[in-house]
């Protein structure tokens, strides 16, 4: 791991990693089906220090779907207040750095002010330029008693953006207003990064992991639970049909009023996006708190989305290694819940058809990114065994053109290219708006839909996965392998997939795994739906 304090140092190490991962890729493309991804991007995770597990939940994140991942370190003085506490904030970089180098970190962006091009002084003193985000969500929230603080967020986050120039970087959801800034500043400016929100790690208690837990004493951190089991409350009123901000709010008040030493700032319901304020949810809406006890300020939120009672229906995400049985199982599945079943496969190869279709050449990355980001594809429903999701693109029935010889030969160099990867994930991204999915893949429930309700993991023994593929293989008419030979096969790409430093094959951590040996499709189908239905009634 590398320690980096100046933007010159910054600036080469960077070209050199970029050059070494071009290198890498080119050596060890070995693309065996459209939906497997070799990132070479470059993920940031900016952090003022004092690291924790939240953070780690980041770098973990960022280091599953990046070759390179940084980790910046710095104080900002322009997001403190004339009285905040710039000057005692947490500062342990031994720790932060024993945390990095342990949660494999490539290198640590460790700059003074001086370095960054500011003083030490306050957003209202200095005198650089700087970034001011949309007033409407500065105003409110934490905007109401940190004047400032977002535009000396803004600036800084800015000037590390165009550094570092990452292809994601990571923030927690803890912070909603800040994630809801940040994103609305890179759709404004157009900067080509990908923001990547993680979800609030806590503590056993519930509290909400923060750098500034550590001014707390034990007996406040134990009055300070009381933040998030007032959100618990209204979540739980919530599911019970209660849509009306006022009854909400009024639910977490009273919870947090059993406390008396915590100074409530706000408790404030609004649309994660806008940060407009909500009367009523009708979609979704963020819970946000913020209070005092004692010197400490803290904050927390929950996101409030009616997943079960029509708004949005869950999402069933199936991971697993290759021959586990996903594309069987996921596609039953569907079948029986009347879900839709996302064929993530079958959009790449929509779009390696519609490159040949276009007579454009497989390495004109320019112009597929062009054409991948211009077209539209759909996925239906059919009542053909053979084919029963019905694909289109751009109004063109392609169902049966994409499995031709020409298409499958073509589909693995396309689905490597990084703008038609990010295209088709924000495409599944869009339609799990809506929910009522199943998906499956090698990353679904840890990169594409991390929030899905449901997220299943499907394994096998080696020697059931090679039994499968021999039958497999028979079936087709395909030539005889030996099943020793599939198993040393199957083995070793098992081995290869999981100990890769680039998007290693994962079990989610609220994954349920489900081991296959022995079991039909359909049986595992039916474990899946069981545990599907659980989770609707425990809801």
């Amino acid at each position: 791991m590398r320690l980096l304090t100046t933007v010159a140092a910054l600036r080469c190490y960077l070209r050199e990693c970029r050059k070494i991962s071009k290198v890498k890729l080119s050596e060890n493309l070995l693309l065996d089906d459209q939906s497997t991804w070799y990132p070479t991007a470059v993920g940031l995770v900016p952090t003022m220090g004092g690291l924790h597990q939240g953070h780690l939940s980041l770098i973990e994140n960022a280091r599953q779907e990046n070759s390179t991942v940084i980790v910046s370190i710095f104080v900002n003085p322009l997001q403190f207040g004339p009285n905040e506490d710039y000057s005692h904030y947490p500062r342990t970089f031994e720790q932060d750095q024993q945390i990095c180098e342990q949660a494999g970190v490539d290198a640590i962006f460790l700059p003074t002010p001086e370095e960054m091009g500011i003083p030490e002084k306050n957003i209202q003193e200095t005198h650089v330029t700087q970034v001011i985000p949309p007033s409407g969500m500065i105003e409110g929230l934490c905007g109401r008693y940190r004047p400032g603080h977002f535009q000396g967020v803004a600036t800084i986050v800015t000037k590390l953006f165009n550094l570092v120039q990452p292809d994601r970087a990571y923030f927690g959801q803890k912070d909603g207003q800040q994630l809801a800034i940040i994103k609305r500043l890179v759709a404004d400016l157009n900067l080509p990064v990908e923001i990547v929100a993680c979800p609030t790690v806590r503590e056993a208690s519930g509290l909400a992991l923060s750098s500034r837990n550590q001014y707390l004493t034990a007996t406040e951190k134990e009055q300070a639970t009381v933040l998030f089991k007032g959100l618990q409350k209204a979540e739980a009123a919530f599911r019970a049909g209660v849509r009306n901000s006022s009854q909400l709010i009024a639910l977490v008040w009273e919870e947090i009023a059993q406390v008396s030493t915590i100074s409530v700032e706000y408790i404030e319901l609004v649309e994660p996006t806008t940060l407009m304020f909500l009367r009523k949810v009708q979609e979704e809406g963020m819970l946000a708190i913020a209070a005092r006890l004692g010197s400490t300020r803290l904050i927390d939120n929950t996101i409030l989305r009616d997943v079960y009672n029509g708004l949005r229906q869950p999402i069933i995400a199936i991971d697993g290694p290759a021959g586990a049985g996903k594309s069987t199982v996921a596609r039953q599945v569907a079948n029986q819940l009347g879900l839709v079943y996302l064929d993530t496969g079958a959009m790449y190869r929509a779009i390696t058809w519609l490159v040949l279709e276009k007579g454009i050449s497989i390495d004109d990355e320019c112009a597929i990114a062009e054409l991948v980001n211009d077209c539209r594809i759909e996925l239906t429903p059919s009542q053909n065994i053979q084919f029963p999701v019905q694909v289109w693109i751009n109004d063109h029935n392609v169902t049966q053109v994409i499995r031709t010889v020409e298409v499958t030969s073509q589909v693995s160099a396309i689905a490597a290219q990084s703008a038609v990867r990010k295209a088709l994930v924000q495409q599944q991204q869009n339609w799990g708006q809506k929910g009522g999915l199943v998906a499956e893949g090698r990353d679904i429930g840890t990169h594409v839909f991390p929030d899905a309700e449901v997220k299943i993991f499907l394994t096998a023994s080696v020697a059931e996965r090679a039994r499968r593929r021999h039958q497999d293989f028979s079936t087709q008419g395909q030539a005889e392998v030996s099943l020793e030979q599939l198993e040393q096969d199957i083995a070793a790409r098992d081995y290869k997939d999981s100990t890769r430093t680039i998007s290693p094959l994962r079990k989610a951590a609220d994954a349920l795994e489900v081991e296959t040996d022995g079991l039909t499709p359909s049986q595992v189908a039916a474990r899946i739906v069981s545990h599907y239905q659980d989770r609707l009634a425990q809801r």
